[in-house]
């Protein structure tokens, strides 16, 4: 179904712009104590396996686009840091699952945790009725935009 475009007002465009920095912002700040102990590709790591659970080697390597052999240098290099634990796949010995541990989910809850502290400290700024605006407005925009993939929130370790 071709959905007819329309003629967007251009301060609509710069007000949705801006609203959409000032979020980067909340995901950038919270994020950024995440990094002192993880490189962004790895916390791109974490998010993934959270999202979907213990995954084969050479399928994680895919989904980050990465080349197995970097992939699996940086793989080792979460796995002394504790953040992610090699275990053997139960339907093949030549494969291998990388599974989040406790320490890895510790780190992706802190910093969703951080951003929902944020966004609630924001939104506490507003009154009761501009609450309801933005929420309505925020469920209106995210139903017209569609449900961004996984690949593409990776870029900022979302």
């Amino acid at each position: 179904m071709h959905v007819e475009e329309r003629h967007v007002d251009r301060n609509a465009v710069e007000t949705t712009l801006s609203a959409s920095r000032a979020l980067l912002g909340v995901v950038a700040r919270s994020v950024s104590t995440a990094l002192e102990s993880v490189t962004l590709p790895q916390f791109r790591v974490l998010i993934v396996l959270s999202t979907t659970g213990p995954m084969r080697t050479g399928l994680l390597a895919e989904k980050m686009h990465a080349v197995p052999s970097t992939f699996s240098r940086s793989i080792d290099r979460m796995v002394a840091g504790g953040w992610v634990e090699r275990i053997d796949s139960p339907d093949s010995r030549r494969e291998v699952i990388i599974t989040l541990t406790a320490l890895g989910r510790a780190l992706v809850d802190e910093v969703s945790d951080r951003r929902r502290e944020e966004i609630s400290v924001i939104l506490s700024r507003l009154s009761s009725a501009d609450r309801t605006l933005i929420q309505t407005a925020f469920a209106t925009f995210a139903e017209a935009a569609g449900e961004s993939s996984t690949e593409e929130l990776l870029i900022l370790g979302i």
